[in-house]
């Protein structure tokens, strides 16, 4: 019996024309959504379990038209979507995915190469050999540092602290670390302001969490050199052997800068791996004023910054730069026969796959190209010395109220604070005012035209309002100053 005919088309295929009509729909709703975020609620309301409630148990025994799926968009996607995109979104880091990035993604998918060797798409790990660079200068970062995209700063950080234990020749990539008694506790250190995703790499990476060293810090949440060089000796007299400091340009709770050029004066003096932690603050020095934000950088081993938190490029896109990438190599190459090719040994060939964990690479350097060009220099820094102005602004509507007091500096676009009511009887304690202020906090998100986020200092609930999207303008911080105001009231 003679076989059927294959189809044209797969089931769910386009022609051309099918493609453009749909492609067009596509692009007319994300202009669309573009235009109107700053309409919808900033804060998903959504309860737990609504979305899948509504959506079938199973897909579909036979495609649906394309149409059909984009009409689900509205009603069953968006009531779900936190609008990292709106204007008034100031919780975590706020971040934009501008539109020269997400048209470089959709060509991204389009493309669907796996930039794991040079030969698998030469133009993607070429182009992020450049724009790497481009981006290097623009921060002002010596020329011996090489760089690799990766997709968080947590798997920056991580590969940071993989050549650090690397370079500490302790012939872990062969031996392990586990049933050895030939090697001392390995120690890290870090501030008690540092990012979570050190303390997970120390974890991964099986040096212990308990030889995590969280550094004291000062009256402005940096790491204190002293307390720092304190911790070493004593982990020294206790036998240990320390490996690396993490420090950090631009902290998650504050945007605290710790002082790099005395911390790479200690990591020197005790042979120690340098990594600095840039993924938000380290992107300001593209403005050559706030270049200082990297000052002592240039003598770290590794940095990471990442691209889509403040430089307008859509999630996911981190660049860790790296002053000897042979360590990274060391630790990860491995090369199976299938993944051979004739220009594997080439110098002027890159096979990004031996810098790290993945296999598999997006070609994330494709927007970060979109953005870079589109932008220019000039552009992205007045992108971001507008942010700080306007946090400037709000921290001073902040001193200048007298129920409400900054809990810390605002050296970039990060202000905290908190209110103290004045309630005309005893003062809240601690206690009173952490709950005064987590009310505050959920009625202002809950009015859906703002979003806020909170840490806590010095065991005092903070509030924290992080200025990034591209969109945001001084009426965007009068609006949520008013909220603020209104829901301190109406807590009185």
């Amino acid at each position: 019996m003679a076989a059927s005919p294959a189809p044209e088309l797969p089931p769910g295929g386009f022609d051309a024309e099918d493609f453009r009509a749909q492609g067009h729909k596509v692009i007319d709703w994300i202009a669309r959504y573009l235009s109107e975020v700053e309409q919808r609620p900033v804060l998903s309301s959504v309860r737990p379990g609504e979305l899948r409630a509504r959506l079938p148990l199973a897909a579909p025994e036979a495609g649906e038209p394309m149409a059909a799926i984009l009409d689900d968009l509205d009603p069953l996607i968006m009531p779900g979507i936190t609008h990292w995109n709106h204007p008034a979104f100031f919780a975590y880091f706020a971040i934009s995915g501008s539109p020269p990035g997400i048209l470089a993604e959709a060509i991204t998918a389009a493309l669907n190469v796996n930039g794991m060797l040079w030969k698998t798409s030469p133009a993607a790990t070429e182009l992020e050999q450049v724009t790497l660079d481009w981006l290097r200068q623009l921060l002002g970062l010596p020329a011996e540092l090489r760089g690799v995209i990766t997709d968080t700063a947590s798997m920056s950080s991580f590969l940071a602290l993989a050549a650090a234990r690397e370079a500490a020749g302790l012939d872990i990539r062969e031996r392990g670390l586990a049933g050895r008694d030939d090697l001392p506790a390995l120690t890290v250190y870090a501030s008690e302001q540092a990012h979570s995703s050190i303390e997970k790499a120390v974890i991964a990476l099986g040096l212990g969490q308990r030889n995590l060293r969280k550094v004291a810090v000062d009256a402005e949440f940096r790491m204190r050199p002293d307390a720092l060089a304190a911790r070493i000796a004593a982990d020294r007299a206790a036998g240990a052997r320390p490996l690396a400091v993490c420090a950090t340009t631009g902290t998650t709770s504050t945007s605290s800068i710790d002082p790099v050029p005395a911390i790479a004066e200690i990591c020197a003096a005790e042979g120690l791996w340098l990594h600095v932690d840039g993924a938000y603050g380290g992107a300001a020095a593209v403005a050559p004023e706030l270049r200082w934000v990297l000052a002592g950088a240039e003598r770290a081993d590794s940095i990471v910054v990442n691209p889509h938190k403040w430089l307008l490029t859509p999630i996911d896109c981190s660049a860790f730069y790296v002053r000897d990438p042979a360590l990274l190599k060391r630790a990860f190459s491995l090369v199976p026969d299938y993944l051979r090719t004739a220009e594997g040994d080439a110098a002027e060939v890159e096979n990004y796959m031996d810098w790290g964990l993945q296999l598999g690479r997006r070609f994330r350097a494709l927007k970060l190209w979109f953005v870079l060009r589109s932008y220019g220099r000039s552009g992205l820094a007045d992108h971001v010395r507008g942010h700080c102005r306007l946090a400037g602004a709000f921290a001073n509507w902040i001193d200048a109220a007298e129920t409400w007091e900054r809990l810390a500096p605002v050296p970039l676009s990060t202000v905290c604070f908190r209110h103290r009511p004045d309630t005309g009887r005893e003062p809240l304690d601690e206690a009173g005012l952490s709950a005064h202020n987590a009310a505050l906090l959920e009625a202002v998100n809950a009015s859906g035209e703002a979003f806020l986020s909170h840490t806590v200092l010095d065991g005092r609930y903070t509030l924290r309002l992080a200025i990034g999207n591209q969109a945001t303008r001084e009426r965007h911080l009068e609006r949520v100053w008013a909220l603020l105001q209104k829901a301190a009231a109406d807590l009185a």
